[in-house]
């Protein structure tokens, strides 16, 4: 009984830090903001814990939790109702396709990344389209595709060294965390 509970304060320690570390990165991209001048577009680096999350624990649920915690820290925080709904449209629409791909095996960390930030801006434009009630919004979706195909990359390639590299150390002490 005593192990059960000191595996659950392990599991929910680490959930919390990632949590933690996905509003760090949310909060050091909103003081650098790289929009290009391009509404909408952002680089997503908590996006980085997102992938890391999903690849280190193979870990579905907890994965998800890190997703929406932070969401909602965010839009709290540094945002508002209508960031925090944009956000969740886009990370559910992310999320379940990261998941499914990962399921695959057959793409790589980066590809999974990808898709996911690709993903991400498809939820969001979708969701402004049902607000706004306009379809018009489908013309800037090449240019949030496009964003999320760069992106997406660029969180993939970080997510695969921490990943590789922390996998090294996990292994050399035999302390993955699941």
């Amino acid at each position: 009984m005593i192990l059960l509970k000191r595996r659950n304060s392990q599991k929910l320690t680490m959930c919390a830090n990632f949590i933690a570390l996905a509003f760090i990165f949310s909060y050091l991209e909103s003081l650098f903001p790289f929009s290009l001048g391009i509404p909408g577009v952002k680089l997503g680096l908590a996006n980085i814990i997102t992938v890391y999350v999903l690849y280190m624990t193979k870990n579905f649920k907890t994965t998800f939790i890190v997703i929406f915690v932070r969401i909602f820290l965010v839009a709290f925080t540094f945002g508002n109702l209508s960031t925090m709904i944009y956000s969740i449209c886009g990370a559910i629409l992310s999320g379940l396709g990261m998941v499914m791909l990962y399921k695959t095996g057959i793409f790589t960390i980066i590809g999974v990344s990808i898709a996911g930030g690709v993903l991400h801006n498809v939820g969001q434009i979708l969701c402004a389209m049902l607000i706004l009630e306009t379809n018009e919004l489908i013309y800037y979706l090449p240019v949030l595709l496009f964003s999320g195909i760069i992106c997406g990359f660029g969180v993939g390639f970080i997510s695969n060294i921490c990943v590789t590299n922390l996998k090294k150390f996990y292994n050399s002490k035999e302390n993955l965390p699941s």
